[in-house]
């Protein structure tokens, strides 16, 4: 079990604010470029403070910054990130000029950014949790999956290290009937719901589970906020942080948010 500390950097930010989600994969500067190394400092050059990024596994256990589970699209080699060793990876560029890179690597490039860590495998969990100890980051780094018994697999090995909410948590937050039900994710190490606008036809943010959660101590962290209108709706019902492609959008959103205070 990997000793984790309680308190997380995430707590201290600034509320509103941003972080760029890949990078920043839909700021033109960005595109095609996404998760690289020179995509988040593009973002932090440009004031984002905040990054969201995800993981997966090399063959050899590698903690590789990679949001697609094969290389197709990315790096045009038809193999799979777990495939290859760290080795072979290192060798690829994405889009054919930037490489990909270890999370070690973009932590300790940016000691100062809240990260956001979207692991998306399995086998990604252990090499994520060495990277993050190995860079000294469990205080400013936010682990996130989609997967319930994945998260619950986290907490158990990192004691104390900051999560997002599962799944099920959501649910919870957005349809429990207690305050008890409301504050189970935060007991448990959570320190924000990340959640879309909508999905499946039904509207996941409200100005009830923005009220819930921050009654319970958690955060909102709001996904596929891309453009003016929504990141202002989202911002009018009182989220704390916009999870954006489009970094170049979202500094006038937060500062007419700011100057309307």
């Amino acid at each position: 079990m990997v000793a984790a500390r309680t308190n997380h950097a995430f707590h201290d930010a600034v509320l509103p604010f941003a972080m760029a989600h890949r990078g920043g994969a839909g700021y033109p500067p960005n595109i095609g470029i996404e998760n690289t190394i020179r995509a988040f400092a593009t973002a932090w050059r440009d004031g984002i403070r905040g990054f969201e990024t995800d993981v997966r596994a090399s063959r050899d256990g590698v903690a590789v910054v990679v949001h697609d589970a094969r290389l197709d699209r990315l790096c045009g080699v038809p193999h799979a990130v777990k495939e290859l060793t760290w080795d072979e990876l290192s060798r690829l560029r994405v889009d054919g000029r930037e490489p990909l890179p270890r999370l070690d690597e973009l932590l300790v490039a940016f000691p100062d950014a809240l990260i956001n860590v979207d692991i998306k495998a399995d086998n990604a969990v252990l090499p994520t949790l060495s990277a993050v100890a190995a860079a000294d980051a469990r205080d400013r780094v936010c682990l996130a999956t989609f997967a319930d018994r994945r998260i619950r697999r986290i907490r158990r090995l990192a004691v104390g290290q900051a999560t997002s909410c599962s799944s099920l948590e959501v649910a919870l937050l957005r349809f429990g009937p207690t305050p008890w039900v409301w504050g189970t994710a935060a007991r448990r190490g959570a320190v924000a719901a990340q959640v879309p606008p909508r999905t499946r036809g039904i509207t996941v943010v409200t100005a009830g589970l923005v009220r819930r959660a921050h009654a319970a101590g958690l955060q909102v962290h709001v996904w596929g906020a891309d453009d003016l209108s929504t990141m202002r709706a989202m911002l009018d019902l009182g989220v704390d942080a916009l999870i954006t492609d489009r970094i170049d959008l979202v500094g006038s959103a937060l500062a007419e948010r700011r100057g309307a205070r």
